[in-house]
């Protein structure tokens, strides 16, 4: 328990610098963790180190660096480039790999790099030094409510072969303290959003009810895989915590999300 605290103080002290000054600080950390997580993730298959492997890590760079070009022109490139690659490698190697090998490493460029990017993406935006901690609000704020729902008053199993002690009750109580959590940090940073987005409290709740029910699924998506291949975590980077994408999965899931529901919710006037 020491060790998880220690290490949750730590990735604390990471995450709000790198949120609160974004720019180059923040760029890099998002692209560490992108690559980091993309070996954790073909490590789970032993790909990590294979040509493969090599691909998905120079699309992930390609990729963070096409973020600051020509307003992302070239990402869809980078994606058809590298699964073209990778093809090639699958085919000219043959039958070194299978079919299934050339998708999970295009896969965890998908999963991983794409996602991650959007905390980046969300902080670079109109505003974003305040969107997105709303990222972390209903990502971290889901999985809080949700722990102490379910240790209160948690009955009845979510998903008890994925993640038997999460409970339907938790899930419940962790939608509801994200939910609230955004909407008080909508009101109190409303002043700052004057004009940009005019009912910030309620767009903000809006956005982090669905970042928080999208972090359940990210939650579980990460224990399925692991189910699958029998992982236990995805590694030992973080002490109490396991890998970065143990720590990441629901974030993963949160930040397209959050992103793309402040975008939505502010072109319909919100």
């Amino acid at each position: 328990m020491l060790k998880r605290i220690i290490s949750g103080i730590c990735l604390v002290a990471i995450a709000v610098p790198s949120l609160y000054f974004g720019g180059w600080l923040l760029y890099a950390v998002c692209l560490m963790v992108a690559l980091i997580g993309n070996f954790e993730l073909l490590r789970v298959t032993n790909l990590q180190k294979t040509p493969l492997g090599i691909c998905a890590y120079a699309a992930t760079i390609a990729y963070f660096i096409s973020l600051n070009i020509a307003e992302h022109r070239y990402t869809t490139l980078i994606l058809v480039v590298t699964f073209l690659v990778m093809m090639s490698v699958y085919v000219f190697t043959f039958p070194k790999y299978k079919a299934e090998n050339v998708m999970w490493a295009f896969f965890g460029i998908i999963y991983v790099t794409v996602m991650i990017a959007y905390i980046y993406e969300t902080r670079m935006s109109d505003n974003g030094i305040f969107i997105v901690w709303l990222i972390f609000i209903a990502s971290w704020g889901n999985d809080t409510f949700a722990y102490f729902t379910g240790v209160c008053i948690g009955k009845h199993k979510m998903a008890p072969v994925l993640s038997p002690k999460k409970s339907v009750e938790g899930a419940i109580g962790g939608v509801i303290g994200a939910t609230i959590l955004g909407a008080v940090y909508g009101a109190l940073v409303s002043s700052k959003m004057a004009g940009v987005i005019d009912n910030s409290s309620v767009a903000f709740a809006v956005a982090s009810l669905a970042g928080a029910l999208l972090s359940i699924v990210g939650d579980l998506a990460a224990s399925a895989i692991k189910r699958n291949y029998n992982v236990k975590d995805y590694g030992t980077l973080i002490p109490g915590h396991g890998g970065i994408m143990d720590r990441f999965d629901s974030v993963i899931f949160t930040a397209p999300v959050v992103y793309w529901a402040i975008i939505l919710l502010n072109s319909i006037g919100l």
